[in-house]
């Protein structure tokens, strides 16, 4: 029997939602559905555009049919218990204390017991890229999303690791020192714009700019090879203490990868680790897909175990 699960994808600026059959391991055509959310509208307004994305992703489906509901959410979010605790980054301040599982329970007129999961958005894409995509076949993973943030994940054998082999109690390093303050600073959008602007005294919209200004501007080209040192220094140690055999990368910035691959490998090999670099080929999909597979029970149960 085939198991259909609903998958989201919470973003600042809108959510995405798709089904998703668990027993085939494919997205079903025609159910996905982005709707744009202001996140700094009313807790009522913002839930009401995830209810509707929800339920047009659904579709023909009654909700009762499927497996259940998961979300790839951002934090800060209380993932087990189902509540929003979004404090000082500038979205979803009206959700702050609002139990999201029992609101959504409510509007759907769903059963107490249906299950609604939530797991951080940066763990669900690699969830997703290590049970459908090119990282599959590895054991032992390292995935990384670097856009507005700094999202990494380490994953062993599918499943989220945290608190163990010398990773960080919370599995994350964006908090983690480095240089003159914390990763999230090097290794975001934010840096590029930053150093942009101090290297050359100009101003810019995004980091494609940028990538189209770097085969012309050796200042620019400099920028990107700074990066790649810093991510490749950085990444280096956690690589070889995990013993990383593939590091996944996503996100905005890795569509630059090829400025600044060079002199991330050159860092990587003064460690030495020689991990398989794959670039995200699902994107958004992966946190879709491995936002559903929490709806999976036996999945679910060990990845709450780990």
């Amino acid at each position: 029997m085939e198991k259909l699960a609903l998958g989201a994808d919470v973003g600042g600026s809108h959510i995405t939602c798709q089904l998703i059959n668990l027993t085939s391991q494919h997205p079903l055509d025609n159910t996905r559905c982005r709707v744009q959310v202001n996140s700094r509208a009313s807790e009522n307004e913002i839930l009401e555009n995830w209810i509707s994305a929800l339920k047009t992703a659904a579709g023909q489906y009654p909700f009762t049919s499927l497996t259940g509901i998961g979300f790839a959410m951002p934090g800060p979010f209380d993932y087990p218990g189902g509540t929003a605790w979004f404090k000082g980054v500038d979205k979803f301040d009206n959700l702050f204390g609002i139990n999201i599982r029992g609101e959504i329970q409510k509007r759907l007129d769903l059963p107490i017991h249906y299950p609604i999961r939530f797991f951080n958005d940066a763990s669900c894409f690699a969830i997703g890229e290590s049970w459908m995509g090119g990282a599959a076949k590895y054991e032992r993973v390292i995935a990384v999303t670097i856009g507005t943030g700094f999202g990494t994940t380490f994953i062993k054998n599918g499943i989220p690791q945290a608190g163990t082999e010398g990773i960080p109690e919370d599995g994350f390093l964006y908090h983690i020192p480095y240089g003159h303050s914390i990763a999230d600073d090097y290794f975001s959008i934010r840096w590029f714009l930053k150093t942009y602007t101090e290297k050359t005294g100009r101003t810019i919209r995004n980091v494609k700019e940028m990538y189209d200004e770097a085969f012309s501007d050796p200042l620019v080209e400099e920028i990107f090879s700074e990066f790649g040192t810093n991510l490749g220094s950085f990444l280096g140690p956690w690589l070889k203490n995990f013993n990383a055999e593939c590091l996944v990368l996503g996100g905005n910035i890795s569509k630059s990868y090829l400025l600044f691959k060079n002199k991330m490998e050159e860092q990587f090999r003064k460690h030495p680790v020689h991990p398989v670099v794959y670039l995200s080929q699902m994107e958004e999909n992966a946190a879709l897909i491995g936002s559903a597979r929490l709806c999976d029970d036996s999945f679910y149960s060990r990845l709450i175990k780990a």
